[in-house]
C-alpha cells in the first residue's frame, strides 16, 4: 500500500524521480532522460551599486556535489572543487543610512516583525498591501530564503502560500521537514530576501535588496541556523554577495558569515520548468545529508 510520501510524490508528478540517492548522479534505473537535458538558468544578476539587475543567460550545468565549502568570489567559479573560504557576513552596502542597520541589528522578534511591517525604505512599500517577514520555527536549524512576496503573499503577509508555496510544503514534507512554528527539529524558518511584492513580480532590484539586507540578517541571527537554502538566484546573490548561477552553485556547499549555505531553484522556476524538479529533489537531499552531518543527526 502506497505511504504517505509516496502520494506526497506521486501528486506532485515526481515519482519515481524524487528518491533519495547516496551521491550525485547514482539515480535508480528508469529515471526519466528529462533530468540529463541542459536548461537554461535564469540571467545572473549583479549586486553592486546600480540600480537595476544585470545578466548575461548561462546554461545550467550538472553539478559534483561537495559538502566542502566554496569560495565566493565574483562571479561563482564553474570549477567542480573550489578552494574553501566563508563568504562575509555582510556583503551588499546598507546605503546611505547605516545607522538603519545598526538600529535593526538590536531589535528582538515583536519589533523586528513590527518595523518590517511599517518599513517605507525602499519603492516597494508604495504598492504593497502588506510586508511579509516570515514564518516558522524561529529557532529552526534549517532556514530557507526565497526571493519575495508573491500576490497570494502579498494579501496574507506570509511567505510561499501560493502554488509555489504548495509545491514548497510538498518538497519539504518529502524530506520530514515542515513550516509549523511548534514542529521542534522537524520545522523550518522561511524568509525573502525582500519583504514587500515588487509590481508585476519582477525581479527585485538591487537598491531594494539592499534595502532589506539588514532585516535578513536580522532574522539569520536570531534563528541562528545551522544551514541556510537559498530558492533561486536572487536569494542566492542576497546571501552571498556575488553573481551567481543556480546550475553552476548547485551541489556546492557556500557558507555566509560561518553558517553553511546550499543553493537550489526557486519553486517558482520549477512550476514553469517541471523537468527541473529532479535536479531539486537532489538539492533537498544534499542539503538534509549536510544538516544531519552538521548535527549529528540521522
Amino acid at each position: 500500500m502506497m505511504n504517505r510520501r509516496e502520494s506526497i510524490l506521486r501528486e506532485m508528478r515526481l515519482a519515481p524521480i524524487w528518491r533519495l540517492r547516496t551521491s550525485h548522479g547514482d539515480a535508480a534505473s528508469g529515471e526519466p532522460d528529462a533530468l540529463e537535458r541542459e536548461n537554461v538558468d535564469e540571467p545572473p544578476v549583479k549586486i553592486d551599486a546600480s540600480a537595476t539587475l544585470e545578466d548575461p543567460r548561462v546554461r545550467d550545468r550538472r553539478p559534483e556535489q561537495t559538502s566542502q565549502p566554496v569560495r565566493v568570489s565574483r562571479p561563482v567559479p564553474s570549477a567542480q572543487h573550489s578552494t574553501a573560504e566563508s563568504a562575509p557576513a555582510k556583503h551588499l552596502e546598507l546605503g546611505s543610512d547605516p545607522a538603519r542597520g545598526t538600529a535593526i541589528a538590536t531589535l528582538d522578534w515583536d519589533e523586528l516583525e513590527a518595523d518590517i511591517r511599517s518599513c517605507k525604505a525602499c519603492v516597494l512599500c508604495e504598492k504593497r498591501r502588506q510586508a511579509v517577514p516570515g514564518v516558522g520555527n524561529r529557532g529552526a536549524q534549517l532556514m530557507l530564503v526565497g526571493e519575495g512576496p508573491g500576490a497570494e503573499e502579498d494579501q496574507r503577509g506570509e511567505p510561499f502560500v501560493g502554488q509555489a508555496g504548495r509545491l514548497l510544503d510538498n518538497m519539504l514534507s518529502a524530506i520530514g521537514l515542515n513550516r509549523d512554528p511548534a514542529a521542534g527539529a522537524k520545522g523550518v524558518y522561511i524568509a525573502n530576501a525582500v519583504k514587500c511584492r515588487p509590481p508585476h513580480n519582477r525581479t527585485p532590484e538591487a537598491s531594494e535588496l539592499r534595502s532589506c539586507l539588514p532585516y535578513l540578517d536580522r532574522q539569520i541571527e536570531l534563528v541562528a541556523p545551522r544551514l541556510l537554502i537559498a530558492l533561486g538566484r536572487p536569494a542566492a546573490q542576497a546571501l552571498l554577495g556575488s553573481e551567481i548561477s543556480i546550475g553552476a552553485a548547485r551541489g556546492k556547499r557556500f557558507e555566509r558569515g560561518g553558517i553553511p549555505v546550499v543553493v537550489t531553484y526557486h519553486p517558482a522556476y520549477l512550476l514553469r520548468n517541471p523537468q527541473d524538479k529532479g535536479k531539486a529533489w537532489e538539492d533537498l537531499c544534499f542539503a538534509r545529508r549536510l544538516l544531519s552531518e552538521l548535527t549529528g543527526t540521522t
